[in-house]
C-alpha cells in the first residue's frame, strides 16, 4: 500500500485543506470537495474540487472527512448525492471531525448498515496539517487502520492508534479537556497575582524554572499510566497540603475580589485525585 491508494478529502478548512496540501506534497494527490466552489483554489499542489461528494467517493480508496459538526458529517455521509449512496463495500471513512462519542457510533452505525469502514481520527496540532504536523488518535480494527495507514502517514506526524472505534475520539476530548482547564487555572492564577501586583512574567519565569518540560504538570498522568497506586495515608498528607494552599487562594481571592471558582471546585476532589478513586 504506497501511493497507489487513492485518497479523498471532503471539507477544505484549515485541517482538511491542510490535509490536502500535506498529502500532495508526498505525491498522493486527493480527490476532493467542499461547498465553498473556490475552497481549493489556493491549496499548494491540490487539484481543483469535484463537482460532488459522490465524485470523491468513487476517486477514493481512504475518504477523509474534515467538517465541523456531526449534523456536518452526518449529511455528508447520508445527503444529497452524499458519500454513502456511491460508496462501494470496504470503503474506508475516515473521521477528523471532533464530534461526541455518541455521535461517533452513530454515523459509525451507519457506515457499517452501508458495509463501509468508518475510523475515527481525533486531531491536534491542526494548524499544522500542511506541513505533516498532525497528531492522530485514531480509532477502529487493526486491520481497517493498517489500511488506512499509508493515506494517514502523509500528513501526521504522529499516529496512535488508541483502540476499538470510539478511542480515538475519547483520546482527543480528554486532551482537550486537559488543555482547556489548565486555560482555565491560568487564568483564575494570572488574576490573583497581577491583583497583588505582581508582573505575569514574574509568574510565567517562576513556572518555567519550576517545571520546564512540564513533567510537573502531567505528574499525575505519568503514575496512573504506569499503574502505581498512591498509598492512602500519603494522599491524606497530599491532600491537606493541597486543601491548604486551595484555601491560601480562595482566601486570596476574596482579598482581592478575584473571584476563585475553580480552586474552590478542586478542594473537595483532592484526595480522591491522588488515590483515582473519584466518583
Amino acid at each position: 500500500m504506497t501511493t497507489s491508494v487513492r485518497a479523498g478529502v471532503i471539507g477544505l478548512g484549515e485541517i482538511g485543506g491542510g490535509v490536502a496540501v500535506s498529502m500532495a506534497r508526498r505525491g498522493r494527490v486527493p480527490s476532493v470537495y467542499d461547498v465553498r466552489p473556490d475552497a481549493a483554489a489556493q491549496l499548494e499542489g491540490v487539484p481543483a474540487q469535484l463537482d460532488s461528494i459522490a465524485a470523491v467517493t468513487r476517486n477514493s480508496d481512504v475518504v477523509l472527512i474534515a467538517v465541523v459538526s456531526a449534523d456536518q458529517a452526518r449529511d455528508v455521509l447520508v445527503g444529497s448525492d452524499g458519500l454513502l449512496a456511491a460508496a462501494r463495500p470496504g470503503l474506508i471513512v475516515v473521521l477528523l471531525s471532533t464530534v461526541s462519542v455518541t455521535e461517533l457510533h452513530e454515523l459509525a452505525e451507519l457506515c457499517r448498515d452501508a458495509d463501509v469502514i468508518l475510523l475515527d481520527c481525533g486531531v491536534t496540532n491542526g494548524d499544522k496539517a500542511a506541513e505533516n504536523g498532525i497528531i492522530a488518535m485514531i480509532g477502529g480494527p487493526d486491520e481497517q487502520v493498517d489500511r488506512a495507514r499509508p493515506v494517514l502517514d502523509d500528513f501526521a506526524s504522529a499516529i496512535m492508534h488508541c483502540g476499538p472505534v470510539g478511542a480515538g475520539m475519547a483520546t482527543k476530548i480528554a486532551r482537550n479537556l486537559i488543555q482547556y482547564g489548565c486555560w482555565s487555572v491560568v487564568d483564575e492564577a494570572a488574576n490573583l497575582v497581577a491583583a497583588q501586583g505582581v508582573s505575569l512574567n514574574t509568574l510565567l519565569s517562576v513556572m518555567r524554572e519550576a517545571d520546564s518540560d512540564g513533567k510537573q504538570t502531567l505528574r499525575l498522568l505519568d503514575v496512573r499510566a504506569a499503574g502505581i497506586t498512591v498509598p492512602s495515608d500519603y494522599a491524606d498528607r497530599v491532600a491537606a497540603l493541597a486543601n491548604k494552599d486551595l484555601d491560601a487562594a480562595a482566601d486570596l481571592g476574596v482579598a482581592s475580589g478575584v473571584p476563585t471558582p475553580l480552586a474552590r471546585a478542586i478542594k473537595p476532589t483532592m484526595r480522591d485525585v491522588y488515590t483515582g478513586h473519584r466518583a
